[in-house]
């Protein structure tokens, strides 16, 4: 479908016009500074410790059943696969000062005959340039992990309980695509544009779309658009994203994850003394991992071609035994 139909349909959907001057983005991210007593609130809401039991090392992903990955994988209508990473960095940059290192060798075997490999090294994927998995073990908040364990179980070598190990069968369920800019009529969000419950509602309501115990949920706030239009600029306290107050809505909805092509919390984070507190509610109190810096366009444009914002969400982080979160490349199959 050529992309300017595909835009009138988005439009056609989004029946309610939503604004699109600066101003009207510069006041959602305006809203009032959350205590920590009531983010301390919230935290109790969604606490899921003890849980699962003893299949608590994979924390929400526990919602995620047999029947639940069968009906995802039911749904794939034309096989169109699309990956939800962007490019690694192997160049230094603003938002990357430590890129990945890739050095290929050569070597002449007999005949006619050659073989190349390589040494790789990654510094940190973590951080706000590389897709990549935030595992249950990444942050502590008041002194504890999920599920209480302590700072004694963080080692050198990695951690002692819980790394992303224990996700040894990946990750397949329906994935629900949010484009939350193209909600609030804009083709991207500025900085420090908060997501909230209120956003959500609506984009369900004009999609036809609820999302429901399972899923992964995937916002995009066209972080690579705008990178495209303006050039890079500082991720780091200067993001769209979730407000917090959304972990207590995913709580209730049993999402099993959440990803963005930034990373999840708005920046500024809007309560009071923490930088990024969607993180701690997730992967601590909920035990939800999250997916960072994803790259959504592709899926996006998908969306729109296939007219569906659901699709077989698939994803697989490597087995670094102790790890706090690993690179990956997620799949969208419509």
């Amino acid at each position: 479908m050529p992309r300017h139909r595909t835009t009138f349909w988005l439009l056609a959907v989004l029946t309610v016009a939503w604004p699109h001057s600066a101003r009207a983005q510069a006041a959602d991210s305006t809203r009032r500074v959350t205590t920590r007593q009531e983010y301390d609130g919230w935290f109790e809401q969604v606490k899921n410790w003890g849980r699962w039991g003893a299949s608590s090392a994979i924390g929400t992903l526990n919602l995620i059943t047999p029947a639940k990955r069968q009906r995802a994988a039911a749904s794939v209508q034309v096989g169109v696969s699309v990956s939800l990473a962007h490019e690694f960095a192997t160049d230094s940059s603003l938002n990357n000062p430590s890129p990945l290192r890739l050095r290929t060798h050569t070597e002449a075997d007999s005949g006619d005959v050659m073989w190349a490999w390589e040494d790789l090294a990654i510094d940190s994927f973590h951080g706000f340039a590389n897709s990549h998995m935030d595992w249950l073990s990444h942050t502590m908040y008041r002194g504890a992990l999920f599920g209480g364990l302590g700072a004694d179980d963080i080692r050198p070598g990695g951690v002692t309980q819980r790394g992303v190990h224990s996700l040894t069968n990946g990750i397949v369920t329906r994935g629900v695509l949010i484009d939350a800019a193209a909600l609030k009529g804009v083709s991207d969000l500025a900085p420090g544009v908060a997501i909230t419950v209120a956003d959500l509602a609506r984009w369900e309501k004009q999609t036809g779309v609820r999302v429901e115990a399972g899923d992964v949920l995937l916002v995009r706030t066209g972080r690579w658009a705008r990178e495209r239009r303006l050039g890079p600029w500082k991720i780091e306290g200067s993001a769209p994203g979730l407000h917090a107050s959304v972990a207590v809505w995913l709580h209730d909805r049993g999402v099993a994850a959440i990803g963005s092509d930034a990373v999840n919390d708005v920046m500024p984070s809007l309560v009071a003394g923490m930088f990024n507190p969607l993180h701690q509610l997730a992967l601590v109190g909920m035990g939800m991992p999250l997916f960072d810096n994803l790259d959504l366009e592709a899926a996006v444009q998908e969306a729109l071609a296939q007219r569906r914002w659901t699709f077989l969400f698939v994803a697989a982080p490597l087995r670094i035994k102790g790890g706090t979160g690993s690179p990956l490349n997620p799949l969208a199959i419509f």
